[in-house]
C-alpha cells in the first residue's frame, strides 16, 4: 500500500491556491480609523488647549507648574494609597468567596453574584447619603462607648478608611466579573483535590495552586479598581475629602489649563499602570523546549506470537532488548 503523504504546494491547482488567499478587508481599517479619531480627537484638542494661549503662542506653563501646585502631591498620593487598600480589601473578600462557591453547592453562586452586582443597581449618590447619615448618627448616640473613637478614626483626613470601604463596595461588580471569568476557565475542584491528596493545606492550595492560574484575572480586577478609585468624585466630594479627582475639580476654577493638563497626565499614569499590571498578569511563563524525535524504547508488552521465545529478565538501565523470533510473512514459504 502506498504511503499517504500530504500534497505539495505545487500539486495544488493555482485557482484553488488563489481562492484560499485571504482577501484584504478594508472595513477593518475603516473601523479602526474611526475609533482612533473618536478617542484621539478629544485628547489632541485638550492638549492644544493646554499649550496654546491666545496672544502668547505655545507655552508649557500649565505642565511646568503641576508639581509645584498646592495639594497635587498630597492628593495623588492619597488616591494611590486608597486604590492600593481598596484592591487588597476587594480581592481579600471576593477571591475566597468565589473559591468557596466553586467548591460548595452550586446554588450559592447565584446568591454571591447578586450580592456583588447590587452596587450597579444602587446609585453612588444614594450610597454616600446612607454613609453620611451613619457617620452623623454614630458620634451623637455612641459618644460614651468605645465605638465613638472608631467613628472618628475611619474619618481621618490623612487616610479616610470610610472611602476604602465605600470604594470596595463600588468595585465589587468589576472584581467579581473579572475573577469569575478566570475561575470558569480553571477546574478548581480537580486542582484542590489533587493538591489536598498531596498533603497541601487550604492556604497553600489557594496561594500556590489557584492564584497562579488567576494571574490575568487578578491583574484585570486590580486595574479596574485602580481606574475607579482615581476617577471617583461623588463619594469623596460629598463626604468632604480631597483625593485626586476632587483636587482636579477644585483647581479648575482658578487654573483651567492646569486642571486639563493634570487630567491628561492622570490618563497617562493610568495607562502606564495598566501596562504594568498587564505585564504582571502575563509574566512568569516558562518556555517549553520543542519536542524532538522520541528515543526508541522497549515495545509495550503484548501477547506473544506463535513460536516466539519468551522474554528473559531484564536489568534496570539495560539498552538491549531480547530478540524476537521472526514472524512468518504470508505468501512466502
Amino acid at each position: 500500500m502506498a504511503a499517504l503523504t500530504p500534497a505539495s504546494p505545487a500539486a495544488v491547482p493555482a485557482a484553488e491556491r488563489k481562492a484560499r488567499r485571504p482577501r484584504p478587508r478594508y472595513w477593518r481599517g475603516a473601523v479602526l480609523t474611526v475609533a482612533g479619531l473618536y478617542f484621539l480627537t478629544p485628547l489632541i484638542s485638550s492638549f492644544v488647549f493646554t499649550v496654546h494661549v491666545p496672544g502668547q503662542g505655545v507655552t508649557f506653563a500649565a505642565y511646568s507648574g503641576i508639581l509645584s501646585a498646592e495639594g497635587f502631591t498630597e492628593s495623588l498620593f492619597l488616591s494611590l494609597s486608597l486604590a492600593a487598600a481598596t484592591i487588597a480589601l476587594a480581592l481579600l473578600l471576593v477571591v475566597p468567596a468565589l473559591i468557596a462557591v466553586r467548591l460548595g453547592p452550586a446554588r450559592l453562586r447565584a446568591v454571591v453574584e447578586i450580592v456583588c452586582m447590587l452596587p450597579l443597581v444602587v446609585p453612588p449618590i444614594a450610597l454616600v447619603t446612607g454613609i453620611a447619615t451613619v457617620l452623623r448618627w454614630g458620634p451623637d448616640h455612641l459618644s460614651r462607648t468605645p465605638l465613638y473613637q472608631t467613628f472618628l478614626a475611619v474619618q481621618n483626613e490623612s487616610f479616610p478608611v470610610v472611602l476604602v470601604l465605600a470604594y470596595t463596595v463600588l468595585a465589587l461588580p468589576f472584581v467579581h466579573r473579572s475573577l469569575d471569568a478566570g475561575l470558569r476557565a480553571v477546574d478548581v475542584p480537580t486542582l484542590v483535590e489533587a493538591a489536598r491528596n498531596c498533603g497541601a493545606g487550604r492556604l497553600y492550595v489557594i496561594l500556590r495552586v489557584i492564584l497562579p492560574n488567576l494571574r490575568s484575572s487578578l491583574a484585570g480586577a486590580s486595574f479596574l479598581t485602580l481606574a475607579l478609585v482615581l476617577g471617583e468624585y461623588t463619594v469623596a466630594s460629598l463626604l468632604g475629602f480631597r483625593p485626586f479627582a476632587v483636587w482636579i475639580v477644585s483647581v479648575s476654577g482658578a487654573e483651567a489649563r492646569m486642571s486639563v493638563a493634570v487630567s491628561l497626565l492622570s490618563l497617562l499614569i493610568t495607562w502606564a499602570l495598566l501596562l504594568v499590571l498587564s505585564r504582571a498578569g502575563t509574566g512568569g511563563s516558562t518556555d517549553v523546549p520543542a519536542a524532538g524525535p522520541a528515543a526508541p524504547g522497549p515495545a509495550p508488552a503484548g501477547p506473544a506470537a506463535p513460536g516466539a521465545a519468551p522474554a528473559g529478565p531484564t536489568t534496570a538501565g539495560s539498552a538491549v532488548a531480547p530478540a524476537a523470533a521472526p514472524i512468518p510473512v504470508s505468501g512466502k514459504e
